[in-house]
């Protein structure tokens, strides 16, 4: 059976990364009762651990993995470098002396214990004592509940991690109560939807952008408003007069910047050089995203075939989360550029043709596995494909951020 990995980012206080959740499925797992939580875990590691590179999928961060009760009882995590992995004990585990012996073991060889999905049982005692992080779902368990784990329990020593923190509300309402780590989608939603005009200089930011990735490469346009903007003027010249390039001349206009680096050199750098600007007060995590997304959609219509434009998908996915970005309403936003009507029917309707590769792209970063399926399904995207399409994508983003000195 062929494994899918997705990740979910968890964040400190001050909204950085902190790790990664791995999640991950058998294909049809769902369908097959006899393919338990054991079984897929063993294949997550195996695939993550053994076959891929870790630290490509989770970036260098710590990974969270959920490990069964017989994978702790074959001290399966002991395989793996404590410095990276944190154990998650899931919510149905029994806390009998094989798990608390076991747990001890790898509390005294320097790993992280983590207990998911937390509700407190007297039976769990033992297993708070040992552990490092409590993980509270943040929208099953009610605020007197939270405030009462964390008081009983925060003079252990123990940090708390609030899931599924889904609206900046929640993760101000966590971080008030005295979480130190937050999971969820908080930080892809704009924080305050307003109506206000979007400043002359994001609005100039975002055309040289919308330009870079129009249906037609038009040198003199982009160059006319790439030189409105003295910053990125200026990172682009140094970027090509970098020892990099090991240039003889040096390139001192912009024109011929656009000619030397070319199209696709062009939108490369610019959605990274001007995301980053659009995005400075924002969690790192949000312009890793939108790159991501940009790289799938890309590769999925590569893949896909005849019929849809990959730089049109690229763009696409590159704005997908422009409006968190901008804290402005989408509809706002995609009024003052000059985007294809296909894109703004995608990104703000998400009824097209198009819409369906976000919606796909969304599902796989997402975890949710079934819509992945229904999008794949309806697309005629080969399942089997989209692991190697979403870890290319991963490599792909952190490369380039690293590159720009993002």
């Amino acid at each position: 059976m062929k494994t899918y990995i997705a990740r979910q980012p968890i964040f400190t206080s001050d909204k950085k990364i902190y790790a990664y959740e791995l999640l991950f499925r058998d294909s049809m797992a769902n369908f097959f009762p006899d393919v338990d939580g054991n079984h897929a875990t063993s294949r997550l590691l195996s695939n993550t651990f053994f076959t891929s590179d870790i630290e490509h999928i989770t970036g260098g961060k710590r990974a969270f993995i959920n490990f069964t009760r017989e994978l702790l009882g074959q001290k399966i995590p002991l395989l793996f470098p404590p410095a990276i992995t944190t154990v998650e004990i899931l919510e149905d585990v029994t806390a009998d002396e094989t798990i608390i012996e076991r747990c001890q073991e790898l509390s005294s060889e320097g790993y992280l214990i983590a207990l998911d999905d937390f509700e407190y049982r007297e039976e769990l005692d033992p297993l708070i004592d040992l552990s490092n992080i409590i993980k509270i779902d943040f929208m099953k368990s009610s605020e007197e509940e939270i405030r009462d784990y964390l008081s009983r329990f925060s003079a252990k020593n123990i940090k708390f991690l609030a899931e599924k923190v889904e609206t900046y509300e929640e993760f101000q309402l966590a971080l008030g109560m005295g979480f130190s780590y937050f999971q969820g989608y908080f930080f892809s939603k704009p924080q305050v939807m307003n109506d206000t005009d979007i400043p002359s200089l994001q609005l100039n930011i975002l055309q040289i952008m919308a330009e870079a990735g129009g249906d037609t490469f038009r040198v003199t346009e982009l160059q006319k408003l790439i030189e409105q903007d003295v910053g990125i003027s200026y990172k682009l010249l140094r970027y090509l007069n970098s020892p990099f390039f090991r240039r003889r001349n040096e390139i001192s206009s912009i024109k011929h910047a656009i000619l030397m680096l070319g199209e696709q050199g062009m939108k490369r750098f610019l959605s990274v050089i001007i995301l980053a600007e659009l995005s400075e007060d924002k969690p790192d995590e949000l312009l890793k995203s939108s790159i991501i997304r940009a790289k799938i959609c890309e590769n999925l219509a590569l893949h896909k075939g005849a019929g849809v434009d990959p730089s049109e998908l690229f763009t696409m996915g590159l704005f997908s989360l422009i409006d968190a970005i901008l804290d402005s309403p989408m509809e706002t936003i995609l009024k003052k550029l000059p985007l294809s009507e296909d894109i703004k029917t995608a990104l703000l309707k998400r009824e097209n043709r198009l819409s369906e590769y976000l919606r796909l792209t969304e599902s796989y970063e997402r975890g949710d596995w079934e819509g992945v399926q229904e999008s794949a399904s309806s697309l005629r995207i080969n399942m089997d494909e989209l692991q190697a399409i979403y870890l290319e994508a991963l490599g792909w983003a952190d490369a380039l951020l690293i590159s720009q000195g993002c």
